[in-house]
């Protein structure tokens, strides 16, 4: 799935207008169960693999520029 890759790679997929935010931190690139990081206005917050991969698809989510982060997590 080409979602799955590009978040092993560091893509960063979000909404710049309701600042919510899905990425794969660097730390976690490579590793067998990486965890990723939803994040909101509200805070962040961890999830697995396949939640983060579910957030991307209902809440619509593209690969955007993170404000702080830019294009990547890495």
């Amino acid at each position: 799935m080409i979602t799955e890759t590009e978040l092993k790679t560091g893509i960063i997929f979000g909404d710049n207008e309701t600042a919510e935010y899905v990425y794969m931190p660097a730390s976690e690139i490579g590793m067998e169960n990486p965890l990723c990081v939803y994040e909101q206005e509200s805070g962040r917050k961890d999830v697995d693999l396949s939640e983060a991969l579910r957030l991307i698809r209902v809440r619509a989510l593209r690969q955007v520029k993170h404000p702080v982060m830019g294009q990547s997590s890495c």
